[in-house]
């Protein structure tokens, strides 16, 4: 590669918004139904004469968004035809917002917003094989023909589209990444909010990633591509970072021109973007403000700083508070920030523990012992909060190695007791008396003159062999510290 290119890329996000009730009828909004077909009504599936009413609910929703992105919140909205013709689309429009958006501005994990507006979704199309070759593809039988089918229990689910500004970095690895960051933590943002629960696997978030590469910094390149079906983390990384090098490689064959603006579709099993169809502008669309819907005055008709007031902590703001009041890891607030279970768990324990060495020991038991635990035990489930805090006493307290520590939270997420009665009734808990331990050492002393002759020869590490195997004779019951104390007295 002979030039330098510079990559721009602007993210646009669908979230499926949790309300009980489709955007503008009264069906389910049910995004685990299993029939086809079941949530459907006169109105979502566009009968003559049927009229739309907007879902308050959705509404507010996405203003908590807003708020909550410190955005601006229109006062008049209003809501659109957005005019095209897919099967899904049973009205022949979609019903979207094009010039008066609900939110604009804002800012998240690196990226500035230009707008989050709301719409209806579309239904979903099922398709089977190909038509069949005896049929010439006239007649879709069920004996090897081709079909598609169409289930509207989706279609008129609140959809919430986020649109991100233009952003363009020297490295596209850094594009790759930054819009990675930006849809995680966006996801976190509206689970968070109990805006979405934004499962990408499920189709309720999906995230389109515009791309283009220009040769000159200050003059972005008019062909972008929107790259879609990016339905992980992942697959945002690898899209993007393939158009980049499949635009750049075009450059350096002279062959830019070859580089246009078009819709293109992620291909998981190929791992490569394939061309879908030429990129419609809004003029394609004939964008005009829906009859059938009033137009909205969002500050008469909601409180907007009682619902600012009332917003839940953010993961930012999480963030922040666990390092001022735990002080615990990054990796391990990472943890508690995408686990919302285990969070919540683990403040319970920090509020009983209260001393912040404590809760730091306690998070490294976490996020460590017992995630690997969980990983390989799927039965393991947490201790209650108090159970837990006794365990990590008992550990600061040196009544307990941290080997048996270990050994007994195995136990308590099995069987959740206490581990005290655990470590008494088990012989765990750790020899202090020194009578009593003299008794072990001397015998291992006898027992190993080689290493006791290495150690009285100037190698002080040698000692830490003899640890071990006065702790292994212990049964694990020895106090480390009052071991190495008879040892270097006995020696």
């Amino acid at each position: 590669m002979s030039k330098k290119y510079y990559t721009t890329i602007g993210l646009e996000i669908h979230a499926e918004l949790s309300t009980k009730t489709k955007m503008f009828c009264s069906c389910k909004n049910d995004p685990d139904v299993d029939m086809p077909n079941v949530n459907i009504c006169p109105v979502c599936m566009a009968h003559p004469g049927t009229l739309p009413v907007a879902n308050k609910k959705a509404i507010e929703n996405v203003i908590k968004v807003g708020l909550a992105l410190d955005a601006n919140i229109a006062d008049f909205s209003e809501f659109d035809r957005k005019n095209y013709f897919y099967p899904d689309i049973p009205k022949g429009y979609q019903i979207s917002q094009y010039k008066y958006p609900i939110v604009s501005g804002g800012k998240l994990a690196d990226m500035d917003i230009t707008r989050i507006h709301l719409e209806e979704d579309t239904g979903t199309s099922k398709h089977h094989n190909a038509p069949d070759a005896r049929t010439n593809g006239s007649h879709m039988s069920d004996i090897g023909g081709g079909y598609s089918l169409v289930d509207f229990n989706r279609a008129g689910v609140p959809l919430m589209e986020l649109v991100t500004e233009a952003h363009t970095f020297e490295n596209p690895e850094d594009a790759s990444k930054t819009a990675s960051n930006f849809a995680k933590e966006y996801q976190l943002l509206l689970w968070y909010l109990g805006a979405s629960e934004a499962n990408m696997e499920k189709g309720e978030m999906r995230v389109e990633a515009n791309v283009s590469v220009s040769p000159d910094k200050d003059k972005k390149w008019t062909a972008y591509v929107e790259v879609k079906n990016l339905n992980s983390f992942k697959s945002v990384e690898k899209a993007i970072k393939y158009e980049v090098d499949r635009m750049i490689e075009l450059f350096e064959e002279g062959k830019e021109g070859e580089i246009v603006k078009e819709t293109r579709g992620w291909d998981e099993n190929k791992q490569k973007t394939i061309s879908q169809r030429k990129k419609e502008s809004s003029q394609d669309y004939r964008y005009f403000p829906d009859p059938d819907l009033p137009k909205m005055k969002l500050h008469e008709s909601f409180d907007l700083e009682k619902i600012k007031k009332e917003l839940p902590e953010t993961p930012i703001q999480k963030r922040a508070r666990y390092k001022n009041d735990y002080g615990i890891k990054d990796e391990d607030i990472e943890v508690y920030i995408n686990d919302l279970e285990l969070g919540k768990w683990f403040e319970c324990v920090a509020k009983i523990l209260s001393d912040k060495e404590k809760i730091k020991t306690a998070s490294n038991y976490i996020t460590s012992d017992y995630l690997g635990i969980k990983k390989s035990n799927p039965n393991a489930k947490l201790p209650s909060e108090n159970n837990f805090a006794e365990l990590i006493n008992l550990v600061f307290e040196n009544k307990i190695s941290s080997r048996a520590a270990k050994d007994i939270l195995a136990m308590i997420v099995l069987n959740d007791e206490s581990p005290l009665k655990i470590a008494t009734e088990k012989d765990l808990l750790q020899k202090n008396d020194e009578g009593e331990l003299k008794i072990i050492v001397q015998k291992v002393i006898d027992e190993n003159p080689e290493v006791v002759a290495i150690y009285k020869g100037g190698k002080e590490n040698a000692i830490m062999s003899l640890v071990g195997k006065i702790i292994k004779e212990s049964k694990g019951s020895a106090n480390p510290q009052v071991v190495i104390k008879l040892l270097k007295e006995m020696l």
